[in-house]
């Protein structure tokens, strides 16, 4: 049996993520902030899905989160994919004349200093593991080659605090490989997914987004780590 925790899995392309792993045969931990939220979540899912309340800006929930995954047999699989924009008033992107240190902030917290945070108090579990896998959820906006790219459709994109925040999490993901080369680590981008993120204007479902967060999750111990990838395959850094 392999157990699988993903962050922020009551709704969006973590929900679709927990279905199909579930489907797969995981045992699929559906973190969620709002314990309401994802008890719901956990039911709509059925069996092989469990709740648990995992905030990932908060110390304390995680440290909980990881006595409850481990009391009941460990974890082998990690998918970071809780994350957030800076938006304004009218949902509309925080672009760079109006971004502010504290919106920024708010973005890492959760973006970059939650995905450390989880994945540090995990490695214990996932270090017992025979098949230990992360899946880190990036974007193709933490591209620098796509973003910087006039002719590219990232280039017009004009947050900040999102594209920097996932620029980062492929940083740590490069390193974290490097670190633990027992396991399979890897940023994927799952494509601009019609989702709460961006208030559903994704072009595409979230049963597509999915797919690659999916296929990574269920790496073997002889597939990629340090990468970054989409449906299609590796992306340029």
């Amino acid at each position: 049996m392999t157990n699988t925790l993903i962050t922020g899995a009551n709704k969006g392309l973590g929900y679709e993520t927990a279905r199909r792993l579930i489907a797969a045969g995981h045992t699929v931990y559906v973190g969620s902030r709002d314990p309401e939220r994802g008890r719901h979540a956990a039911a709509r899912l059925g069996v092989g899905a469990r709740a648990v309340q995992l905030d990932v800006t908060d110390d304390a929930s995680v440290a909980a989160a990881v006595k409850t995954i481990e009391a009941e047999g460990g974890l082998d699989v990690l998918v970071n994919n809780a994350g957030i924009e800076a938006r304004g008033p009218n949902n509309e992107v925080t672009g760079a004349a109006d971004l502010t240190a504290d919106a920024m902030r708010e973005v890492f917290a959760t973006n970059v200093f939650g995905t450390v945070r989880v994945t540090h108090a995990f490695l214990p579990l996932l270090r017992k593991s025979a098949s230990p896998v992360v899946v880190n959820v990036s974007s193709g906006l933490a591209s620098l080659t796509h973003v910087s790219d006039p002719a590219h459709p990232a280039a017009a994109y004009p947050g900040v605090a999102y594209p920097a925040s996932k620029t980062a999490v492929n940083m740590i993901t490069v390193q974290y490989a490097k670190a633990f080369p027992q396991m399979r680590i890897n940023a994927v981008e799952p494509g601009f997914t019609a989702t709460d993120l961006n208030g559903n204007t994704g072009t595409q479902t979230v049963e597509e987004g999915a797919e690659i967060i999916v296929r990574m999750a269920q790496l073997g111990p002889d597939g990629p780590t340090g990468g970054y990838f989409d449906v299609a395959g590796p992306l340029p850094w």
